[in-house]
């Protein structure tokens, strides 16, 4: 992982993507002249991410046949005013814009290939030039992504086509020294200060290219960070997987990439928003993980944001303006993981309590905490009002209001002496459905391991499965329990056929059950498990009967029998 200590000649670096490290929250503009085909080719619509139209696994369109849709894109109503509006309305901190896609189209005025949206379309404007100024005029930072190995429509570039229109055979680093590194010069030299470089797809790409970009960025833009996905170790912070927001703290200095929907460049059929609360909880999650989050969205043909995805960031902005302290120069959460109602970030001495689902019985159970309090607040908008509580075998009971306070997500402030430590044992809450994740648990002759899959082509989703179940296999979590009794358990797994599950706690609590399985990770009910008193147990899953070979696991989840 990076550190985010760049160095320039030497001396530590302490102003180089200070937005990033601090502002926590950006856009990303994914636009370009796949968002003029909008996932449509020839009357079909192709499902998935548009800007791999091209790809044999899309469309399988040839750069001959693309390149001339050109002529048909302009934006008449893209307007970098009211996009970087939205992006300051949503607390974003800067902007991150496609400069040239794996197209190969660049939505600037290239100096070094005809291939862009002011010579080769109507529209005749350099967007890229109103946006670093709207974004000047804003106080937002500014950026570029730049797809550096992947080009289909240049002759030579990874995935191209190996001859130019003469018919001279192009090599990868003909396609380096005449479109990338030129285009990278001019994205660094001609709009201003920028926040960062935003490399992708580095592939099989030399060493020697990335080390070229890395350099160049930095003597151009010395503030400017350059992504991990330049390659080779390189980058000033990684990123994680596409869409993914993992699920404990991650060190170093990194980023989650994200989208409003499903796709990143604009698909006309595409309308599953994700909504406020959601978007908000993702953001929070991510900052309360240790991380950046950078949220996409996919301007349609004509230039404009989808109205579903600009309500949404606005709704969740307002939030934001109202409770800065949670994400912006925010630390992880102490906990290292999310809790059963929320999660948590941290400023100074001050840990923000990130209540996504509010208790209706007016207590908000707090496990594992180790610093000491010195005052536990309600924060509503800039009112506060001190909260009881009271400590019982390691967990805080804080009083509170029936009611939650805001809509989307509640804040409880706590005070502590020192720094914010905390047990990260995982707890089972008392009142609300806890579920614990395969990634806290230890697997016993079986395997676990991060498992990343498309839903649709480039829809990414994540999860830690535990496989290859046999007869001696178990899958072990140590807990945390506050009241005793019983607890209805629920396994999410995949599987083929019947299987028999079996569930039990180190002081003798049993449950087995037998359940069908499907394809896609599904929860099924096991069973009421007993526990005896408060206080630490082991809680073990093995597989009894069924196909061990076809069997995921990847969590569990409990809630108390009232």
């Amino acid at each position: 992982m990076w550190d985010g200590k760049a160095k320039i000649n030497g001396e530590l670096n302490t102003t180089r993507g200070k937005l990033f490290r601090n502002g926590k929250y950006a856009m990303f503009i994914h636009w370009g002249l796949f968002s003029q085909l909008s996932n449509k080719w020839k009357g079909k619509t192709y499902y998935g991410i548009g800007e791999w139209l091209m790809n044999s696994n899309m469309a399988n369109i040839s750069a001959q046949e693309y390149m001339p849709v050109a002529k048909d894109f302009n934006p008449v109503n893209f307007n970098a005013k009211a996009i970087v509006q939205l992006a300051k309305d949503a607390g974003m901190k800067y902007i991150v814009v496609t400069s040239k896609h794996h197209d190969g189209f660049a939505m600037f005025h290239s100096g070094d290939n005809k291939f862009n949206i002011v010579d080769a379309t109507p529209f005749k404007r350099d967007p890229m030039t109103e946006l670093a100024k709207a974004c000047k005029d804003a106080g937002l930072g500014f950026g570029f992504y730049y797809s550096q190995n992947q080009d289909w429509t240049a002759p030579g570039g990874n995935g191209g086509p190996e001859k130019d229109e003469q018919g001279n055979k192009k090599t990868f680093d003909d396609y380096f020294k005449e479109k990338c590194y030129p285009q990278v010069e001019q994205i660094t030299t001609a709009y201003g200060p920028i926040e960062l470089v935003w490399f992708d797809t580095p592939g099989g790409m030399d060493k020697k290219y990335a080390e070229q970009l890395v350099a160049l960025v930095h003597k151009n833009q010395p503030g400017a960070y350059v992504s991990g996905r330049v390659g080779h170790n390189l980058g000033d912070y990684s990123t994680l997987g596409d869409m993914e927001v993992p699920k404990q703290n991650v060190e170093g200095l990194w980023e989650s990439v994200d989208v409003t929907n499903d796709a990143w460049g604009y698909a006309w059929y595409d309308q599953n928003w994700k909504s406020a609360k959601e978007l908000l909880t993702r953001t929070l999650s991510t900052v309360a993980r240790g991380g950046t989050y950078m949220l996409n969205v996919g301007p349609k043909p004509d230039g404009t944001i989808p109205e579903q995805a600009a309500f949404a960031l606005r709704y969740s902005g307002n939030w934001i303006k109202k409770y800065p302290q949670t994400i912006y120069a925010a630390e992880a959460s102490p906990w290292k993981h999310a809790l059963p109602w929320g999660d948590a970030t941290v400023r100074g001495n001050k840990i923000s309590l990130l209540v996504y689902e509010w208790p209706t019985t007016g207590h908000l159970y707090l496990p594992g905490l180790i610093s000491e309090i010195t005052a536990i607040k309600l924060v509503n908008n800039k009112k506060t009002e001190a909260l009881k509580f009271t400590k019982k075998n390691g967990w805080v009971d804080i009083a509170v209001p029936v009611k939650a306070p805001e809509t989307l997500v509640s804040i409880v402030e706590i005070t502590v002496k020192g720094t914010p430590k905390a047990n990260s044992i995982q707890c089972v809450d008392p009142k609300i459905e806890t579920v614990i994740y395969a990634d806290f648990a230890k697997a016993i002759n079986c395997e676990k391991a991060g498992k990343s899959w498309m839903e649709k082509f480039g829809e990414w989703k994540h999860a830690m499965q535990v496989t290859k179940w046999r007869a001696e296999s178990k899958l072990e979590w140590e807990v945390e329990v506050l009241q005793p009794g019983y607890y209805q358990t629920e396994l999410n797994y995949t599987g083929l056929g019947r299987m028999v599950w079996k569930i039990e706690n180190n002081e003798g609590g049993i449950v087995q059950n037998q359940q069908n399985s499907s394809s896609v990770y599904t929860w099924y009910p096991m069973g009421w498990m007993k526990f005896e008193h408060p206080g630490k147990y082991t809680i073990a899953v093995s597989l009894i009967e069924g196909d061990g070979q076809k069997a995921s696991l990847s969590a569990i989840r409990l809630k108390k029998v009232d």
